[in-house]
Formats: C-alpha cells, structure tokens, sequence
C-alpha cells in the first residue's frame, strides 16, 4: 500500500513544475480560485478516475487539494489503498492563498462564498430562528436544538452534512466539471 504524504504550500509551490495537482473540491469551489494547472476532480468521482490517477502517477507525482487538507487526506488514503501514491496539501488552498500563492479563476466566473462561511450563516439563521419563534411556540427551540446536535455530530466527526445539502444549491454548482475531458488529460 502506498502511503500518503503531506506538503505544505511553500513545499508545494517550489515543486509545482512537477506535480499533478487534483483538486477534489467541488466544481463551485474549483471555479472560486484553484492551483495553477490543477484538474478538478470531485471527490465523489474519485472512484471513477482511480485508472486515470493510477497513469497520472506512473509519470510524476501527484498533488491532492481541498479548501482546508481535510478531503485531500481522505482522498490521498482512498488513492493509498489502490497502490496511488499521492501527496496532500496541508492546510488546502486556505493555506495557500493566505501565504499570498497565485490562484487561477476562469474568467467571468462569480465566488461563491467559501462553504464554511455558508455553513455558519445556515446554522446561525437557523438556531436564531429557532430562539425567536419559540417566543411564541416554545416547541420550536427545538430546530436551535437539533442545528446545535449537528454541529456537535459534525466536529466529532469530521463531516459536515450541511455543507454537503449547500453544496447541491445552485449557486454553488455554477458549472459541472467536463470528467472526461479532466481523465483524458490525467492519461494523455
């Protein structure tokens, strides 16, 4: 079994020549600013791309990256279990944009904002809905409730299943990735 390595961003920007940068976050998220020459490629396709990875990294080490390193690990692990060997960014492309490293954008394309920003204003409209109606019906304290439980869930276990209902809204998938035109590219 392959196993996973870490880079940080400086590490990563003085190799970019040389890595293939996978960047497994969402399309929206890929469009709001991504690694020069990164292919993106979802994580929920990863299964999908294994062959075309595994010919990627015959050639040349690869790269994974996400906003924050979490689901670049994930996917470095699953690619690990496949004999891939596949290195992840620590700290993502938050850490990446905070040291100042140039991102890429297509052009014309809106930011959306960053999840964990969508997440606190979803959970926080919805706990404080839950406070000022249960003014009137005190039955309703319990969306505060259930919102909080969710977020305890969420850090005890490193998911997060409001990001992924925010993920599916229309304002964060303002285009799809061309898959086949990204494993055409990971194999050619």
């Amino acid at each position: 079994m392959a196993r996973p390595t870490a880079l940080t961003a400086d590490q990563a920007r003085a190799r970019l020549h040389e890595l293939t940068v996978i960047d497994v976050r969402t399309p929206g998220e890929y469009a709001s600013g991504h690694l020069p020459g990164a292919h993106n490629l979802p994580l929920d396709h990863l299964d999908q791309a294994l062959p075309a990875l595994k010919t990627a990294a015959d050639r040349g080490a690869l790269l994974v990256v996400c906003a924050s390193g979490t689901r670049s690990a994930t996917a470095c692990m699953r690619l690990s279990e496949h004999d891939i060997s596949a290195a992840t960014l620590t700290g993502g492309t938050t850490a990446w944009t905070q040291l100042g490293h140039d991102t890429h954008r297509p052009a014309g394309t809106r930011t959306p904002w960053a999840m964990d920003r969508q997440v606190r204003l979803a959970a926080g409209t919805l706990v404080l809905t839950g406070l000022l109606a249960a003014r009137r019906r005190p039955r309703a304290r319990l969306l505060s409730a259930g919102v909080a439980g969710g977020l305890v869930f969420s850090a005890l276990t490193n998911t997060c299943g409001l990001a992924k209902i925010l993920a599916k809204l229309p304002h964060n998938r303002p285009r799809t990735t061309d898959l086949e035109a990204t494993l055409a590219a990971l194999t050619g």
